[in-house]
């Protein structure tokens, strides 16, 4: 039986814990003593306490996120409630700052801030010992990557079979967004490359597919970049899918051809834009080449088969819904792939909580502390862009809907003038037209959640051609072809009286 058993609530089944992984693999000696147990999200908080006291442990770890500190809270107290004697550490990015206020913090025994890679070990030798450290909270110093036992081999066949592999080449941020915690963290520093490459390689032999990449800024080491993306290009396969975080303007052009060169599906690019406006972006010392930028989008969309998700945050501090719209149709116009629509939370630490009274930025208490309001956007402005973030997710970014979605802001042909494009035709705004869209779905289905696939269909034709303008037979049209590209066949019944011959 273990004396030590580490554990989460990841947010998804798909999504492994890393961080614990690191921790079990830099135990040392104690590495046979320890067990990792994963729940998610959707695990009741009695049931995940049976399960980490089932084994008699002595110590449990448990990771504290943005995502899961209202469960682990009840997971925690409940914990405390059947067994006292268990000691019980914290450590994660939710309990690095502000940790005196918070209620999870008060329950538990001991908690580590930073990076707990070898803090976590050296801790489990004295409490093994019998010895309690004075101080609850330990401050982690960042550790030597270069001594740091890699994780990789810690995942099992099953999280090769099933799940994302999490990796990372390096740690740290050399920007300063006051909305990231990154912008806290000490100077990038890499991972020695030949180990870090030969952890790769075993991964493959192993079977994994899936590979994410945590490292904030992966193309700023253009070296490293280059050499992680040329070991992959090699390695090639049915399969194969591998996800970056990018700085959106730090494209060289050589790095551009060598994304080119990958098979369509392969690649996958995370640009984090946040914000068109260039105010607001230096209000929250983010720096970026906008030309640039949209320059190195245009090459990705048009000339390799890389996946973008480009991330848009509401709530900053100056940012109008007039400011947002025009940076969203602006995103829009560049066609990436998938647009997530965030909106701003203000994380433990972040310095972005200096704006507070200057921009009258009211955050909720409970996590994952969204923006409520601000000098800009009052609450029911943020609440419908809420909606439309999720609306958007189920619509633009599902890939349910690629020939359907742009109907919803552009106008059939025998409404416009001849020669007029159709984005222009309906005022030439994307963000207006799926606002509205989303203000209408929302007072229809009374929901945002639980909407099934065809129940949405059936929402989408009703919309475009009562709203839109779109004669039935177009707009079941797109629908079907839509179908069609998902492998399915079964149109709901207000669609098949429309239903063209394939």
């Amino acid at each position: 039986m273990p004396d030590i058993v580490l554990t989460t609530l990841n947010a998804k089944y798909v999504h492994p814990a890393l961080g614990l992984r690191y921790l079990l693999a830099n135990l040392g000696e104690l590495r046979t003593r320890a067990r990792l147990v994963e729940f998610d999200l959707n695990q009741r908080p009695l049931d995940v306490a049976e399960a980490l006291l089932q084994p008699n442990p002595r110590i449990i770890g448990l990771g504290v996120y943005i995502w899961n500190v209202v469960l682990a809270t009840q997971v925690v107290a409940v914990l405390k409630r059947l067994r006292p004697d268990v000691i019980v550490v914290l450590g994660g990015p939710e309990v690095s700052y502000e940790i005196k206020p918070q209620a999870i913090a008060a329950l538990a025994d001991h908690v580590i801030s930073g990076e707990a890679d070898l803090a976590f070990a050296a801790l489990c030798r004295q409490l093994l010992a019998g010895q309690r450290p004075p101080e609850k909270v330990t401050a982690a110093a960042p550790p030597d990557l270069g001594q740091l036992v890699l994780p990789y081999d810690e995942y099992d066949a099953d999280d090769l079979a099933h799940r994302l592999v999490y990796v990372e080449a390096s740690r740290g941020c050399p920007f300063r967004c006051e909305f990231c915690l990154s912008s806290l963290a000490p100077a990038v520093r890499q991972f020695p490359l030949p180990a870090f490459l030969a952890s790769l390689e075993k991964l493959l032999g192993r079977g994994a597919q899936r590979f994410k990449f945590v490292d904030r800024t992966f193309n700023l080491n253009l070296t490293v970049c280059r050499t992680i993306l040329e070991f992959f290009l090699e390695r090639c396969r049915p399969g194969l899918f591998v996800h970056f975080e990018m700085v959106p303007d730090r494209f060289p052009r050589e790095l551009l051809e060598l994304a080119a060169r990958f098979p369509a599906g392969v690649l996958q690019f995370e640009v984090g834009i946040q914000t068109f406006n260039p105010e607001v972006a230096q209000r929250v010392s983010r720096r970026q080449d906008y030309a640039l930028l949209e320059e190195n989008l245009r090459f990705l969309r048009e000339r390799t088969g890389v996946n973008l998700h480009a991330d848009l945050i509401a709530g900053l501090p100056g940012e109008s819904l007039a400011s947002f719209a025009a940076g969203f149709d602006q995103l829009v116009a560049l066609r990436p792939q998938e647009i997530q629509v965030g909106i701003l939370k203000r994380l433990r630490g972040a310095p972005i909580a200096r704006h507070d009274a200057a921009w009258q930025m009211v955050y909720s208490p409970v996590a994952p502390y969204e923006i409520l309001q601000n000098q800009q956007m009052d609450f029911a402005t943020l609440q419908r862009l809420r909606r439309l973030a999720r609306f958007w997710e189920l619509v633009g970014n599902s890939g349910n809907f690629v020939d359907t979605t742009p109907m919803i802001w552009q106008a059939p042909a025998r409404s416009r003038p001849e020669g007029q494009p159709a984005t222009a035709a309906a005022g030439g705004s994307p963000f207006w037209a799926f606002l509205h869209f989303t203000d209408w779905l929302h007072a229809k289905a009374g929901r945002q959640h639980s909407i099934s696939l065809a129940r949405l269909t059936e929402y989408l034709f009703e919309y475009l051609t009562r709203e839109g303008g779109w004669s039935p037979p177009q707009v079941a049209g797109a629908l079907q072809s839509d179908y069609q590209r998902m492998g399915r066949r079964d149109l709901p019944g207000a669609l098949r009286r429309w239903q063209t011959s394939e």
